[in-house]
Order: C-alpha cells, then sequence, then structure tokens
C-alpha cells in the first residue's frame, strides 16, 4: 500500500505509507522512516507531548507501560530524530513527582538506567548499600559488562573507580569482584569442584580462628549459580550447618549482607526480590526507588516469578500492596506493569 497525505499533527508532514514502513518529515525537515507497527505510537506521543501544553496521562501510561523495552527504545529514537530532543526531557518538563521517575525510567535503556541507579545510590553524604547489593547480585555478567560500559558514557568516570571511593573493606572487594561480570555463567555444574570449594568455604570459616573473607569473595562472586547451589549443598554435609548460618556467624556489616544476598539469589532470585518489594512497601513510608526500579527492571524477566513468590511469602498479592501504597497516575502505571493481581 503507498498512500500520500499530510498530517494534522503540528511540525509532522505524513508523505507517505508504502510496505511496512512510513515516511515522515519533521519541521526540521529531518526525513523518518518507521516500521508501521510503531507509527502510531510516534503519533500519538506527539499529541501527547507537544500539543496544548497539556499531556494525557492515561493513554501515555497505556502506551508506555503495553510496549515492551526494545520497542520504547524505538519510539525513543524516532522521537529523537523528529525533534531534535529526547522524549525524557519532554517528560521531565510535562510530569512531576515520582509518576515522572518512573516514566523516564521506562523509556531508559536497561544498562543506562542501572548505571544510573547505581550512581544515586553513591550519591552524597551517605551510601545506599543496600540498592548497591540488590543490583550487583542480581545481574548477569553480561548485563555487568553493559551497565559498567553506560556508566563509563554517562559519567565519564569507571563505576569500578565510584565504588572504591563509597565503599571500603571486604565489602568494596566484593562488589568489585560482582562489577567486573566475571561471575561464571555455564549452567554445567562439578562435583569435584563443588567438594573441594565446599572444603576451602569450610576452612576459611568454621574450622579456624578467625576468617579468610578472601576466599568468600573469589567462590561466592565467581562461581555460576548452579555450582554454588551444589556447593552449597556439600558445605552442609561437610560443616553440618547451613552456609547461611556460617556466613551469619563468621562475617559481619554489609559483607555479610551482600554474600546472604548472594546465597539468597542462587537459591531463589525472585523470592529474593519478592522480600525487597515487601520491604519497600511495607510500614509509614514508601521506598519509591527500591519499587521503581525492581518493577521496571524485572517487567521482562521475571515479574511473573517474582509476583508468586509475593503470594507466598506474605499471604497477599503484590498488586494488592502497590494499590493499597500509592496513589494517583503513579498507581495505575505500577498496576499496569505488574499485570495483574493473584
Amino acid at each position: 500500500m503507498t498512500r500520500t497525505g499530510i498530517s494534522t499533527l503540528t511540525g509532522i508532514l505524513l508523505f507517505k505509507l508504502t510496505g511496512n514502513f512510513a515516511i515522515l518529515f519533521s519541521e526540521m525537515n529531518v526525513e523518518i522512516s518507521i516500521p508501521f507497527s510503531n507509527v502510531q505510537d510516534f503519533l500519538l506521543l506527539h499529541v501527547l507531548t507537544n500539543t496544548c501544553h497539556s499531556t494525557d496521562e492515561k493513554m501515555l501510561i497505556s502506551i508506555l507501560t503495553e510496549r515492551s523495552n526494545a520497542q520504547r527504545q524505538l519510539i525513543v529514537k524516532e522521537y529523537q530524530a523528529a525533534y531534535g530532543k529526547e522524549l525524557k526531557d519532554d517528560l521531565k518538563g510535562d510530569l512531576s513527582g515520582h509518576f515522572e521517575h518512573l516514566m523516564v525510567a521506562l523509556v531508559t535503556p536497561p544498562a543506562v538506567f542501572d548505571a544510573k541507579q547505581l550512581k544515586k545510590s553513591m550519591k552524597g553524604a551517605g551510601t545506599n548499600e543496600d540498592a548497591l547489593t540488590e543490583i550487583l547480585t542480581t545481574r548477569t555478567s553480561r548485563q555487568m559488562k553493559e551497565i559498567s560500559q553506560a556508566y563509563y558514557t554517562v559519567y565519564k568516570k569507571s563505576l569500578g573507580d565510584d565504588i572504591s571511593s563509597e565503599t571500603s573493606g571486604d565489602f568494596r572487594k566484593a562488589l568489585l569482584t560482582l562489577a567486573d561480570g566475571r561471575r561464571d555463567e555455564s549452567l554445567k555444574v562439578d562435583e569435584h569442584l563443588a567438594k573441594k570449594d565446599a572444603q576451602i568455604l569450610y576452612k576459611a570459616g568454621e574450622n579456624r580462628w578467625g576468617t579468610d573473607e578472601d576466599k568468600f569473595t573469589e567462590i561466592l562472586c565467581l562461581r555460576s549459580f548452579p555450582q554454588l547451589k551444589l556447593t552449597f549443598d556439600e558445605y552442609r554435609n561437610i560443616s553440618q550447618k547451613d552456609i547461611v548460618d556460617s556466613i551469619k556467624g563468621e562475617l559481619s556489616g554489609h559483607f555479610e549482607d551482600l554474600l546472604l544476598a548472594i546465597v539468597h539469589c542462587v537459591r531463589n532470585t525472585p523470592a529474593f526480590l519478592a522480600e525487597r518489594l515487601h520491604r519497600a512497601l511495607k510500614g509509614a513510608g514508601t521506598d519509591e526507588f527500591t519499587l521503581n526500579r525492581i518493577m521496571v527492571s524485572r517487567s521482562e524477566i521475571d515479574l511473573l516469578d517474582i509476583r508468586i513468590e509475593f503470594k507466598k511469602h506474605y499471604g497477599y498479592s503484590l498488586y494488592s500492596a502497590i494499590k493499597s501504597d500509592t496513589s494517583g497516575d503513579y498507581e495505575i502505571t505500577l498496576l499496569k506493569i505488574c499485570g495483574g493481581d493473584d
């Protein structure tokens, strides 16, 4: 099909719909070729952010929450080509508060989003160790390499340098090891290595005076999750104790919290994140920083599993927890991302 015409949208001349693409021209005389399936989204976003100085939040929520991140990034790209500015900047100008932060998160590439979350965790007077721990323990090696690259691109400084300057001791060593993205991602397990590592961990902790923290860092931060799962089973056979109990008895502080988070993720990452969401939503105030991060970053990975674990552990749904703890367009957006009541 080929059709020529002029759109009624300010600044956009729709010259041709041909095959699977639309050929658009903007006021800047920039030609834009958009896959036809994305044209409606693109033009709707134009209306929502460029006319009458008002924003139709409900339609905006619908567009951004019902598309995959890859689709949203294509819309972002074409928006930049048409107007010479970023969609996120217009969203920041038209929206406010937690709703603005959430909508901007939705149009941010995943690696850049995580990089910015890490920066925010280390910015200012205090460091948010819980956020650093959560991000670095739940991302794959490939994701960590992409995050590190995005971090340097955005801030012109390495992630490792900022971690080094904002943390200390064994906690810093472990974070830097995780940030390097060197964890083995193989699904194969080596029974001999599991027994060897379990023995090393036992000798580094329970079977000596003092603790060799470096051994714990090396094994827990570099071995694959399936390998660690077998190692923890072997550890129980050797020590007659669960690895969690040994870590709690031998270590302390943020380093202890980090290693416990790794163990929890090895055994059940969705359950670990469900617990984080529960903490973010319970009590007098809501931790929107954590809530936004987990809902956006896991929406296409394991959010359904997180919902299941949330209901299993706390007796009520994640959907109902969000509904009772948030309000307005912010609530509507989170519920759309959540996807359903369990």
